[in-house]
């Protein structure tokens, strides 16, 4: 019989991961029930200047062909339009549409109710010992 373990703490990360972003995702899907836990690495990475798509995809961990794939979604939905560069007419940037600010906005309700419900959970020395510990795997990994 396998010997039983507390559960890790990477997987406890990823659990706790995975409920807060099911409630942003769920405001998400509010806003367009089209939208999918996939395209919050778009807007994640994107940068409100303008992005090329072989930015993104290198931002967010991902080959260009599946951040096009993401991108493409989105600006079929009205989220994303692509516009030259004015660094190289050749390139496309990838901006936010008026739609897509919408979008953001919301992304940024639904974190700003996440934080405010971890501040209560936690206290305020609570959460910011795990902002500051977050913080410190973030850039120690």
């Amino acid at each position: 019989m396998a010997e039983t373990h507390p559960p890790h703490v990477v997987a406890q990360l990823y659990e706790a991961y995975l409920r807060l972003s099911d409630f942003v995702f769920d405001a998400g899907k509010r806003f367009d029930d089209r939208l999918r836990p996939a395209h919050s690495a778009v807007f994640f990475h994107m940068e409100h200047e303008g992005i090329r798509l072989s930015r993104l995809a290198e931002k967010a961990q991902m080959t260009p062909q599946a951040m096009g794939e993401l991108v493409d979604q989105l600006e079929e939905m009205g989220c994303l339009r692509r516009i030259p560069d004015p660094a190289d007419r050749r390139a496309k940037l990838i901006v936010f549409t008026e739609l897509g600010d919408k979008a953001l906005l919301i992304g940024y309700s639904a974190i700003d109710a996440v934080e405010h419900r971890l501040a209560t959970l936690l206290g305020d020395d609570g959460f910011e010992a795990l902002r500051t510990t977050l913080n410190r795997i973030r850039t120690e990994f």
